[in-house]
Parts: C-alpha cells; sequence; structure tokens
C-alpha cells in the first residue's frame, strides 16, 4: 500500500519539505520563545517550538483549521494524546543499538514494535469512528481516511494474522530442556538445547508435586537445579550461565528472526515511518489545543484567530491584548490593552513608570506574533497581523556583566547584531534597553538606534525609563522621513489617581504627571509637605 502525504502542519509535501531546511523558517529562536514565555505555557518536551513557525499564510490558515478541529472535538484530542505514548515507544524501540542486543531480543523487539503499531492503527480506527462527519479541516479527514483504509487493507489483515501466530508461539515457549554430557569424572563435557516447551518446569519440592497432584518423577520435574542459578550465587555465575542460556536460545530463534524481520521490513517500517513523522506534530497541536483551553476557561480574556494580511503589508492591530503567560499565572482580574501599528506608528517608544506594565505588553506584542506564526490563535478579542521575518528581543539581563565591555559595551553590542539581522518586516521588542548609562547617554544612543530602526522600516517597540526620549521623536522622524523610513509614535504605560492601571495609552509621555501622582499618593507634594506642618 502506498503511503499518502499526511500532516497536521502543512497543506503540501512541497510546504513541509521547504520548512525542513531551518534556513527558510523566520528568525524566531529559542531563547526569544523563552524571554516570552512561550516555552513556560506549550510545554513542549520532544521537540523545539523555534521549530514549527512559518511565514506561509496558506500553512498558517492550514493549521488554523486543524486547531480548531481538535478544540471544537474533544474526542480528536483524547485520541492523540492516547497513541502519543504508543508512538513515542515505538521510537524508542528503533533507538535501540542493534549491536547490543542480542537476536532473540531483536526477535522481541520485532514483535513488540509490530504489537505497538498494530495498537496504534486500532486506537486511531476507534477514536476517529463517529466524529468524521464533524470535522471540517483538511488535516485530519485526510488521516481519518488514510487509517481507515489501511485498518482495512489486506496487508494489514494478515499482518494480524501474523503477528498473532507469532505472539502465540513465543508466548508458549515457557522453558527449554537442557541436555548435558558428562566426562568419567561426571564434569561437563558439552551441553545444547533438546527442546523449547510450552511448559514450565517444576521446582521438585514437595508443594509443587502436591499442586500437581501427582508424585512421580516426570519430564517437568526438577531434580537438582543449576547452583548459578539458586538464591545466594555470585552475579558472575548467574550471568556466566544466563549468557549461555542466551546464546543457545538465539540459536533455536535464529532462522524465526530472519523470516520475522523480512516481514517488518515488508510491513512496518514503511507504515510506523508515517506515525513516527507525525509523532511532533502530535505533541505540539496536542500541546496548543491544551493551551487554547486554558486561555479560554480564563475569565476576562479572549483567543481569536487573527485575519492575516500579506507580510508586505506590515499589520498588527490588535484589541483586548493580553500576556497569555501573565493570564495563566495570576487570578487578578486583566488589564487589556489595544495596539495598533500604522502609517503614523510603525515604531513605538513607550515609556511609564517602573511596574506600570511597559514590560507586560512589550511581550504581549511578541507572544501574539509568534503565536499566529504557530498556527494558533491570539491573546485578544480581534486582531490582524502579517507574519513577520523575525522576531528579534533586547531584554534586561541583570548584573551578569561582560569583563571585557562592562554591561553598556555588552548592550550596544548586542543591539548591533539585532540591527544586522534584521529587515524592514522582522519585528524588535527593547525593553528597557540602555538602562546601564546615563539619561543622556542613553537618550543619544537611542535617538540613533532608533533613527536607524525607522529608516530600515522595522516594526517594534522600545520600552524605556528615558521620558526625555520623547523630546527627539519629531527630530527622528524628520531624519526617517528624509530617508524614506517610517514613523514613530509614543505609548505610555498610565497611572490614574496615583494607581498603576496597566492601560496602555497613545499619548505624548509627560514625565511629570507620573511624578505628581506619586508625590500627591504618598503626601510628597509641596502642598502637601507645608500643609501638613501647618
Amino acid at each position: 500500500m502506498s503511503e499518502k502525504f499526511i500532516s497536521l502542519l502543512y497543506p503540501t509535501v512541497e510546504s513541509q519539505s521547504y520548512h525542513e531546511l531551518r534556513a527558510n523558517l523566520p528568525e524566531i529562536s529559542d531563547e526569544v520563545c523563552e524571554e516570552l514565555g512561550l516555552n513556560e505555557i506549550f510545554g513542549l518536551r520532544a521537540s523545539s517550538l523555534s521549530d514549527f513557525f512559518t511565514e506561509d499564510i496558506e500553512v498558517i490558515r492550514y493549521r488554523q483549521s486543524t486547531l480548531r478541529d481538535l478544540c471544537a472535538i474533544p474526542e480528536l484530542l483524547e485520541t492523540l494524546s492516547g497513541i502519543h505514548p504508543i508512538l513515542a515507544d515505538i521510537r524508542e524501540l528503533r533507538r535501540l543499538d542493534d549491536s547490543k542486543i542480542s537476536a532473540a531480543e531483536s526477535y522481541l523487539y520485532s514483535i513488540t514494535e509490530i504489537e505497538l503499531y498494530v495498537s496504534a492503527i486500532e486506537a486511531l480506527r476507534s477514536g476517529f469512528s463517529g466524529v468524521k462527519d464533524r470535522v471540517k479541516g483538511t488535516a485530519f479527514t485526510s488521516l481519518m481516511d488514510f487509517v481507515t483504509e489501511l485498518s482495512e487493507s489486506e496487508y494489514y489483515i494478515d499482518l494480524n494474522k501474523k503477528l498473532k501466530a507469532l505472539a502465540e508461539r513465543v508466548n508458549e515457549v515457557k522453558s527449554i530442556t537442557i541436555g548435558v554430557n558428562l566426562d568419567a569424572q561426571m564434569r561437563p563435557e558439552y551441553a545444547g538445547v533438546i527442546s523449547v516447551n510450552s511448559e514450565r518446569f517444576k521446582s521438585g519440592k514437595l508443594l509443587d508435586k502436591i499442586l500437581r497432584m501427582s508424585f512421580k518423577n516426570d519430564a517437568y520435574t526438577c531434580i537438582a537445579p543449576l547452583s548459578p542459578v539458586a538464591k545466594g550465587q555470585s552475579e558472575n555465575k548467574q550471568e556466566a550461565l544466563v549468557g549461555a542460556f542466551s546464546t543457545a536460545i538465539e540459536e533455536v530463534f535464529r532462522s524465526s528472526v530472519k523470516g520475522w524481520r523480512s516481514i517488518v521490513a515488508d510491513y512496518v517500517i514503511e507504515n510506523t515511518d508515517f506515525l513516527l513523522r507525525l509523532l511532533p506534530e502530535i505533541e505540539f497541536v496536542s500541546r496548543a489545543a491544551e493551551l487554547i483551553g486554558r486561555l479560554e476557561a480564563r475569565t476576562g480574556c479572549s483567543v481569536v484567530y487573527p485575519e492575516l494580511k500579506p507580510k508586505e503589508a506590515k499589520a498588527f492591530a490588535a484589541h483586548g491584548l493580553y500576556n497569555p503567560r501573565v493570564a495563566l499565572a495570576v487570578e487578578d482580574d486583566m488589564v487589556l490593552n489595544d495596539l495598533v501599528f500604522d502609517e503614523d506608528a510603525g515604531l513605538y517608544v513607550l515609556s511609564g513608570p517602573n511596574r506600570g506594565g511597559k514590560s507586560v505588553i512589550t511581550v504581549a506584542l511578541g507572544a501574539a506574533q509568534a503565536m499566529c506564526q504557530l498556527g494558533l490563535p491570539v491573546p485578544a478579542s480581534d486582531a490582524v497581523i502579517s507574519p513577520a521575518s523575525g522576531i528579534f528581543t533586547h531584554f534586561p539581563e541583570g548584573a551578569d556583566d561582560t569583563i571585557d565591555k562592562g554591561r553598556l559595551g555588552e548592550e550596544c553590542s548586542r543591539l548591533r547584531e539585532i540591527f544586522d539581522s534584521v529587515d524592514e518586516y522582522s519585528l524588535i521588542l527593547l525593553d528597557e534597553s540602555l538602562s546601564s548609562t546615563g539619561a543622556y547617554e542613553a537618550s543619544y544612543i537611542a535617538s540613533e538606534i532608533l533613527t536607524a530602526f525607522a529608516v530600515l522600516g522595522t516594526r517594534g517597540i522600545f520600552s524605556t525609563h528615558l521620558h526625555e526620549l520623547a523630546a527627539a521623536i519629531p527630530e527622528i522622524n524628520r531624519r526617517s522621513h528624509e530617508s524614506g523610513g517610517i514613523k514613530i509614535d509614543t505609548l505610555v504605560a498610565g497611572i490614574e489617581e496615583g494607581q498603576r492601571s496597566f492601560k496602555i495609552h497613545r499619548m505624548k509621555p509627560d514625565g511629570k504627571s507620573y511624578a505628581k501622582d506619586i508625590a500627591d499618593k504618598y503626601g510628597l507634594s509641596f502642598e502637601s509637605l507645608v500643609g501638613g506642618r501647618s
């Protein structure tokens, strides 16, 4: 039976082959996934999220369709969860080094692989029964059709018959009869296997004879045990005997192994391969569906499949946006924000008080972009998004300063690396960059960096404590416009009535307003201080 192309993530074999080349994937690294909190909320074990990103809108739509089916039909997720450990076991059997196992073990492993393969097919067939009419996407429809065709094929039926016969043969082997020739001094001269038996030997002890309802000596009653198998014997003696037995048993099974391996080659390898190729995809879509379910169950949060725009449109508009890691980690009401990139804002400078929500919204933007390019719904009430060619982050690294450069030198070096890596379709997330130096130096360097990114046309957020940077935005926009670049606008993390609201407003920052609100809250304004002493 010829194998059909089946994938839960790719609509065609060409698109899958294209994405198998790492160079064709968008530049969204494992480190970026870690900083955005995606590794934590996904919890993949057998693969990395960075393996699954795409810029291809048709691939994204295909995955959206797959996940819609998986989330709408609980039986599908239950079925995939059930076969995942079976396929993992098959993969582990495949990884065994043939040079380190005996022929008899190889024989048994082959039978086990067939049994696992049949179990997987039966689990799929059973799990898919009754849900086909509810499936709308191509991925599960194709997989269901293939499993049905496979399970009804002559060779699969024949395989089951051969498996049953061979398994029975193995299960019937309960003991072997060993013959030993002795020399004149009663020393072993030659030993060998006389027969393979379907009945276990009895110990020869009185209780065993009573249970057998017979006190006769027969061919299945042990007269005296071989000492290396007896309790208390050294491990070396036991291993020597076991090794001798294994060698003899391998000779008995050798012809069977040879014949069985041809069956494995003819029937199993080709078809278990298709299931093993699906293993990373099964884990990915299962974890994605579970994540979607957890976010949908979170009070006050929505997820939505974004409207997709071409990469060239450089679109990002989200309403009700939130940080998914925060949403799953806290029980407080979530603060939802709107974030839109347009003709007047290809880049944002985000300022505001410490712990005012700047980092949270910066990560929320990156998480939404990344989840879109994995084919998932995004954490928002509605969204319009274009794929990005990459996501690049520059987040605070604490006190791990480098000796040769110092922290400022390290920051500048990293920012230069990012600039050299991005293009006009990239997304940059710079959080509190240049915080290791004074306000004047930081503002100057930030102005130069922002101007360069604007001229390049790269979208993103520069989150900063530098309120003075806002004053430089008109000059930055003038220089960018002269070179055909994009515009920069400002966002402000708000304080309302002296409290951090975590709301993000598109407006010009006013550092004095933050200071005044905080001073009033703690009674440190001039009026409060002087009035309190009168």
